[in-house]
């Protein structure tokens, strides 16, 4: 059984996290978490060598030949422009990571889920078979997929035009960027459970927008391992049963619709 935390804040957020990565080595855990460790593997190896190679092109690449008298303000820009790519290559690394890792290994995730509410509360969902839980549960994840890529695009594009129009906006474009994954990060890991009790996506994002302190505290300690070589493997089953203590203790205080 956990202990209750305050509600809506960002520590706490970031706690549930923490629980999560103890109780992930939880004896009867471990074997839920073989097939995703496994996944996480593989694309570890392939998409970390992705990225490796694209920061080398933005960091040794770029380069205009412009008058001596213009020089200063180019290579101001071309810094400026390089922090906000290199930014956004990196939320691109861990979204691809975490998206098509959750794609191949979301059946095992919503098992993890519920075997961690059971551990914790004693409880678990309604029983559900494999053949009607897989299909569901893949169309729940191509719904939060078009949802993270249709307003991730609009997020990028606002990234790019306060960074090139509002003074001081390549401070500010990292920082709406990173929020942005950490919102992501939060709605996929608290849906695992919520989905395990049917409940529907859009009021999943409603109760996270009302805990919004706790959302944006979880969603940035995933957003900020995710980013890390070697931890992004392990963080992303710690993420399911953080985001599962995070829905008992936070979000499951009302009726799903």
């Amino acid at each position: 059984m956990i202990a209750p935390l305050p509600k809506n804040n960002l520590l706490t957020g970031a706690h549930y996290f923490f629980q999560g990565v103890r109780l992930l080595w939880h004896p009867q855990l471990r074997a839920y978490i073989l097939v995703p460790l496994l996944v996480n593997i593989f694309l570890f190896i392939f998409l970390t060598s992705a990225l490796i190679s694209y920061l080398d092109m933005f960091t040794n690449g770029m380069y205009f030949d412009v008058a001596d008298w213009l020089r200063p303000a180019v290579d101001f820009l071309l810094k400026l422009l390089g922090i906000i790519l290199v930014v956004l290559i990196l939320i691109i690394y861990a979204y691809s990571f975490n998206i098509i890792t959750n794609i191949i290994a979301a059946p095992f995730y919503g098992l993890l889920a519920e075997k961690a509410e059971h551990l914790l509360t004693g409880e678990k969902p309604e029983p559900e078979s494999l053949a009607t839980m897989i299909p569901r549960v893949f169309k729940r994840e191509i719904k939060k997929l078009l949802y993270f890529i249709i307003r991730g695009i609009l997020v990028m594009l606002i990234m790019l035009l306060i960074g090139l129009v509002i003074p001081f906006g390549g401070l500010l474009a990292p920082l709406i960027g990173l929020a942005w994954s950490a919102w992501c990060m939060t709605i996929q890991y608290a849906d695992y459970p919520a989905d395990n009790h049917r409940c529907s996506f859009t009021r999943v994002r409603n109760r996270l927008s009302d805990s919004m302190y706790s959302s944006f505290g979880f969603g940035g300690m995933i957003t900020a391992c995710s980013l890390i070589p070697l931890v992004n493997i392990f963080a992303m089953p710690a993420a399911v049963t953080g985001g599962t203590i995070f829905w008992l203790n936070e979000l499951n205080d009302q009726a799903c619709e």
